[in-house]
């Protein structure tokens, strides 16, 4: 039964890093004035570094606040 619990609080983190990831990438886009999905469309691959770059600190955080 605890097993049950243990694999249930990992799928519940799982699924609210997913869902604070996505809000944490919709308010940076808010907040520049840069297009990303346009500018990854064209090829930008400095976008595309910066993307990632954002995506990984993001989890971080997201890891270590819900460690």
């Amino acid at each position: 039964m605890q097993q049950l619990t243990i694999i249930g609080m990992n799928i519940l983190y799982a699924v609210l890093g997913v869902v604070l990831m996505f809000l944490s990438i919709r308010v940076f886009d808010r907040l520049t004035k840069l297009d990303l999905e346009e500018e990854l469309r064209k090829g930008n691959i400095a976008v595309g570094i910066f993307v990632a770059a954002l995506f990984i600190s993001i989890a971080l955080i997201i890891g270590r606040a819900l460690s």
